[in-house]
């Protein structure tokens, strides 16, 4: 669990370069800093490894530009994930009949339990697909992709304190350092907000004023 986080880590630095190479989105002096920052922590990590991570590269990519496409198609975020899943309805049907023919197939095979786990897993599954396609087409790329270091965090502390993978001092020293970095892009953007707020309220009481 804890060297597939690495992927969702790598993932928001793909995000970021989509943003800025193919949809020309800009970043602060402050937002450059923090992903410089995670980059470094990325790359910390990558080398910790003693190897290419050819699994969290794939996925990190591979989220990436699903996320790019979820910005740029003009559906709605149920209405994108229902195109989905009518797109991939014929692939899975023919998999899982595979799987029935061969006996190797777990629902309908199993406990009652087991059969409500899996099809409760669906609406776990979709849920936060929607959130992701809506959130994905009212915010720039480039913060969708920092804001993404949140989900491989909590799966990180999963991996460390549920089920104790081993984590040596190595990557405690990578996974800070990209910490850091979304602090720093965090502090950002709350700056950003407040002014924004103060500027606001500034033209609210001007208009009231000349009013």
């Amino acid at each position: 669990i804890v060297e597939t986080s690495l992927g969702y880590f790598i993932n928001p630095l793909v995000n970021v370069l989509l943003g800025v190479l193919i949809l020309r989105e800009r970043l602060r002096t402050m937002q450059w800093v923090a992903v410089g920052i995670a980059a470094i922590g990325v790359l910390y990590l990558a080398i910790g490894y003693g190897s290419l991570p050819w699994i969290a590269l794939t996925l990190a990519f591979s989220f990436g530009f699903y996320g790019l496409l979820k910005k740029s198609q003009p559906l709605a975020a149920a209405e994108s994930l229902a195109g989905e899943m009518i797109a991939l309805s014929l692939p899975a049907f023919l998999f899982f009949a595979s799987l029935f023919i061969r006996g190797e197939a777990a629902f309908g095979g199993g406990s009652i339990q087991t059969d409500l786990l899996l099809v409760f897993s669906g609406v776990v599954t979709a849920a936060p697909l929607v959130f992701f396609a809506a959130a994905a087409q009212q915010i720039p790329l480039s913060s969708l992709g920092l804001l993404q270091y949140i989900a491989p965090t909590l799966q990180f502390l999963i991996g460390v304190l549920i089920y104790r993978e081993p984590f040596p001092v190595t990557r405690l020293i990578g996974f800070v350092i990209i910490w850091v970095a979304l602090s720093i892009y965090l502090l950002d953007n709350l700056i950003r907000i407040r002014s924004h707020r103060q500027v606001e309220s500034q033209a609210t009481q001007t208009s009231s004023s000349q009013m």
